[in-house]
Formats: C-alpha cells, structure tokens, sequence
C-alpha cells in the first residue's frame, strides 16, 4: 500500500490525530493482507519524519529528486516503508 498524502491543520497538530491516522492506515492495509506500507517524504519534513518513525517506519531509500530543481538544491526524498509481514 503506498500512503500518499497525510496532513494535519497546524491548529490542530499535536493533539495525536496524525499518530491515529497513522495506526489506521496501517490497520487498514493489514486488514487487506498488503505486505507493506510505503510512502516518500522530502528531507524538510522533519515532523512528519519523525512521526513515521515512530509509528514504526524504517527508511528503506533516499534519493536527490531527478529533476533539474532537485539537483541544484539538493533536494533529497526519503522513502519509508512499514513492513506487515509478521505482525497481528
């Protein structure tokens, strides 16, 4: 399953509603009998990094964005994956 895109409101963050989104999402794609969750995130993240590590998130890759942009500012994506297999 590869997680797109997860927000919260800056109003509302800190309040574990992306921690909840997070464990659903999971949940969601265990119920399915997907093998992994994955998902991209930019280097500049730094919240949403961590979040994802703590839900239990490994960096699988990181990679400098193949575009004339991303080489002149070095902009580097992470991808994470969330491995099922294994788990209740």
């Amino acid at each position: 399953l590869a997680l797109k895109r997860m927000s919260v409101r800056k109003g509302y963050r800190g309040r574990g509603i992306a921690t909840a989104l997070g464990r659903t999402a999971l949940a969601f794609a265990r119920q399915r009998g997907c093998r992994a969750v994955v998902l991209n995130t930019l280097m500049l993240q730094h919240e949403a990094r961590a979040l994802y590590e703590r839900l239990g998130f490994r960096q699988h890759r990181r990679y400098v964005l193949p575009t004339i942009y991303g080489r002149l500012a070095n902009c580097t994506i992470t991808t994470y994956r969330y491995d099922l297999s294994g788990t209740p």
